[in-house]
């Protein structure tokens, strides 16, 4: 065997080790295709794994390896709870800067269209953009949100102060929403009474909603919190 033959055939550190990293991360056991242990077997089962569906050399941009299988929507793990279950944009989650008026977001497209107008209406007459945080919710989300609140907050009677169960939650109904700029808050809590759109509650100057009647009667007295919101009784 000519030298030049040899050299050939032994095996390269380099492509042993992206060969063994491939292994464990995707799980394969691909050693029949290191044929002989030639540098093209190696280079060939390495390209092989890479070419795998779910791997990637590239890191992953969700926070999760790119190998390792996608929580799906709506997944809870066997004895989980709500707190466990991936949300998404089709559950209301909103990303950072959506506005009023993206409605292809279902969290702005599901709320109430009078509420919707007037948030789109009092948006134009300021010259502002109407960042929301939150607007229609899932009732799962909702719930997720209502467990992450007792486990911060210590117990069911304080996380009710600001997170209102699913099934009375006016952001399930999508008659609410959260504005999150600052200037934006003030700003409707000056003129948001001309429009019909009324904060609800002395602790969250983010959350408003629509009062047909306070263009002509003024947004009605605020609650101290959602706990003493009566319609949560």
């Amino acid at each position: 065997m000519d030298q030049a033959k040899q050299a050939r055939n032994r095996i390269r550190p380099a492509a042993v080790a992206t060969l063994v990293g491939a292994f464990v991360a995707a799980g394969l056991l691909a050693a029949a295709a290191l044929v002989g242990g030639t540098v093209e077997g190696l280079d060939a089962a390495a390209s092989s794994i890479l070419r795998q569906p779910g791997w990637s050399s590239a890191p992953s941009t969700r926070g999760e390896p790119v190998s390792g299988p996608a929580k799906r929507r709506g997944q809870v793990a066997p004895g989980g709870s709500a707190a466990d279950r991936a949300v998404g944009s089709d559950d209301g989650a909103l990303p950072d800067r959506a506005t009023v008026f993206d409605v292809g977001y279902p969290g702005i497209g599901n709320l109430d269209p009078a509420l919707l107008s007037a948030l789109q209406t009092a948006a134009q007459d300021s010259g502002a953009a109407f960042y929301v945080s939150s607007g229609w919710r899932s009732a799962a989300y909702q719930e997720q949100l209502l467990e992450q609140a007792i486990a911060t907050y210590g117990s069911t009677a304080e996380a009710a102060k600001w997170v209102a169960p699913a099934d009375k939650s006016s952001h399930v109904t999508g008659s609410a929403v959260d504005l999150s700029d600052p200037q934006t808050q003030s700003w409707l809590a000056q003129h948001g009474a001309a429009y019909g759109l009324c904060l609800v509650y002395e602790n969250e100057p983010w959350h408003f909603e629509l009062r047909p009647d306070a263009p002509r009667q003024g947004c009605p007295p605020m609650y101290a919190d959602a706990a003493h919101d009566p319609r949560m009784k």
